[in-house]
């Protein structure tokens, strides 16, 4: 095992990193920018160092500066949470290339995953259902049009690197295709250095449904079950829960089964999700893989019992499984809301915690680094904590959900606890009667309730 890890990022999953670490005797060590340097994970960790001014570029997403932080400081693993660098295979190269374990997947598999035109290839090779779309890339508007009069409108235009929601168009008619074709592009160049886009069958009023998986370097693969994460606004996502309520068994088997079989076709060490879109009728197409932690990890951890970070820890350091598929159990259900210092708007509002409570109680998880008289940052994602229940059942885990909510109280700032109440407490919540595009559609407004 590691005697030193670096954790290369800021906020509650630093913390959740470094308590991780704390738990297998392990000295952490975190970084921070000038604009974090009050943060909790710089306060908790055994060690912290600056390693830049407050914007991303120069600090979280500095390769040079966290390297040589880790080198100086002697450590000998680098953790990079999710966001920032956690998905650049030009950091996992740094890091190996200088020595240094990166916990996670393989810099191939980073890269074979990360461009989304060689994951639909190598999921087509391993069974995965995949909508209907290019072989690979589209080169030409012309070609984008040929393909699409092959498939049938709608289609949707994607980016094949990045993620995020970024460089996707939809065109349902002909004459949206160009316009479609050359904002999705355009988009693709700004946020991601490459401008190269698929097409593939546009899935109208889709589930976003995804499969937790771990894998160690001996090639054994397991999953934690599937997610639901359908209440989404502006293609990020708000509320999750797993499993799902609206898969049967069958399809949940085949669709875990899906994603195991990719892990493995890919090569794939550490944690990861596979996503999935499905339509109404339950069918189910392979989406992206994320190679990395995810944010609403820790559902899957109240559901099974099994402690992610700490599995990506021992795996990276060289440790194998020490349980097989039939050993994960399903202990019940949990659900997870994303707080974010944000209006009713969904725009950010940093601003200082001039007091807070949060809930607590049984099968109550609360993921944050802010405290009392904390000044969020502008800087960086709105999220400042991750609330989540867990129960036998979806209802005993709603329940536990409304009261939590309830109990989050923060002054001088403004969060959306408010909005997601008001979710929870909806008839389409309650029926797990939704999909991406409810939200913007007003499904869970109180005036639309049955």
């Amino acid at each position: 095992m590691f005697t030193k890890v670096l954790v290369a990022n800021r906020g509650e999953i630093a913390v959740r990193v470094i308590r991780a670490c704390r738990d297998l005797g392990i000295i952490s060590v975190a970084v921070y920018s000038e604009a974090d340097k009050e943060s909790l994970h710089a306060q908790i960790a055994d060690e912290a160092y600056c390693i830049g001014p407050a914007q991303p570029q120069e600090s979280y997403l500095n390769i040079n500066n966290i390297i040589e932080t880790a080198l100086g400081c002697g450590a000998q693993a680098i953790h990079p949470g999710y966001g920032f660098l956690s998905e650049n295979p030009e950091f996992v190269r740094a890091c190996v290339e200088n020595g240094l374990a990166f916990i996670g997947p393989s810099e191939q598999s980073m890269r074979l995953l990360g461009d989304k035109v060689q994951a639909r290839a190598l999921a087509k090779e391993a069974g995965v259902p995949l909508a209907e779309g290019s072989d690979g890339v589209v080169c030409s508007l012309e070609e984008a049009s040929e393909w699409a009069q092959k498939i049938g409108y709608p289609v949707m235009l994607k980016a094949s690197a990045g993620g995020g929601g970024k460089g996707i168009r939809v065109a349902e008619r002909p004459e949206q295709l160009e316009e479609a074709y050359q904002s999705a592009s355009g988009e693709a160049i700004a946020n991601f250095g490459d401008g190269r886009l698929y097409i593939e069958k546009y899935i109208a009023q889709p589930r976003h449904i995804e499969v937790q998986i771990l894998a160690d370097q001996a090639g054994n693969t397991v999953h934690l079950y599937d997610r639901e994460c359908s209440i989404q606004r502006r293609h990020q996502k708000l509320i999750e829960e797993a499993p799902s309520a609206f898969l049967s068994d069958g399809q949940r088997q085949k669709m875990c089964a899906c994603a195991v079989a990719l892990a493995q076709r890919a090569g794939y060490t550490s944690a990861g999700t596979v996503e999935f879109l499905v339509d109404d009728q339950q069918n189910f197409y392979f989406c992206e893989m994320n190679t990395r932690i995810q944010v609403e990890h820790g559902i899957s951890e109240e559901i099974t019992g099994l402690d992610l970070v700490a599995w990506q820890l021992r795996i990276a350091a060289g440790e194998q499984l020490d349980f097989t598929q039939k050993d994960v159990p399903m202990l019940g259900h949990a659900i997870e809301c994303r707080i974010n210092a944000e209006d009713a708007e969904f725009r950010p509002r940093p601003g200082t915690i001039q007091s807070m409570h949060l809930a607590g109680g049984i099968g109550v998880r609360v993921d944050t680094a802010i405290y009392q008289g904390y000044h969020i940052p502008p800087f960086y994602d709105s999220m400042i904590c991750k609330l989540m229940t867990f129960g036998r059942d979806r209802k005993q885990a709603s329940a536990r959900m409304k009261r939590a909510l309830s109990e989050m109280l923060f002054e001088g700032i403004v969060t959306n606890t408010d909005r997601q109440l008001s979710v929870l407490l909806s008839d389409a919540f309650e029926r797990a009667d939704f999909n991406t595009n409810s939200m913007e559609d007003g499904v869970f407004d109180v005036s639309n309730d049955a």
